[in-house]
């Protein structure tokens, strides 16, 4: 590919790894980081994807299903809690996914790795409903969960 053009964003969100024998087993959040490269071949009216509306609906949908809420596995004992209180959920792996939840199908825990990969599917989406240069694809996701610590999705 030729061109590539990289989108920024940050949320806040909590989440936990219940099934890893770590510190992680506990509910705690980040200041999270993500990164979405996009690249094509050709520039279609001197771009890869605009910007602004790629910018935005990536970030809409960041905020509007992450951002200050709590990202679990479907089957952690504490999403029915959290749910239960009217608490921001996210739940990963659902066998009963809302339509936004689908973007986690196969990602049975809120992993970093496993966030930077539901985010490539949301951004691939999102680049699909917008004018774009031909063979256009999100290449790369980079999400970080400290200052110390991130995972890569790379495009196959």
């Amino acid at each position: 590919m030729n061109h590539a053009v990289t989108v920024r964003h940050n949320f806040e969100t909590a989440h936990r790894l219940p099934h890893l024998a770590s510190k992680c087993e506990n509910l705690h959040g980040h200041s999270w980081n993500v990164e979405v490269t996009v690249e094509a071949p050709e520039l279609a009216a001197g771009t890869v994807v605009e910007f602004g509306a790629f910018k935005r609906a990536l970030r809409q949908w960041i905020d509007t299903f992450l951002d200050h809420g709590a990202m679990l596995g479907a089957t952690d004992p504490l999403a029915p809690v959290l749910a239960g209180q009217g608490s921001k959920l996210f739940r990963f792996g659902a066998t009963d996914p809302t339509e936004q939840e689908q973007h986690a199908t196969g990602l049975a825990w809120p992993s970093v790795e496993a966030v930077a990969e539901l985010l490539a599917r949301v951004a691939a989406e999102a680049l699909h409903t917008l004018p774009r240069a031909a063979g256009a694809r999100v290449a790369q996701v980079t999400v970080t969960e400290t200052a110390v610590n991130a995972a890569h999705w790379r495009a196959p």
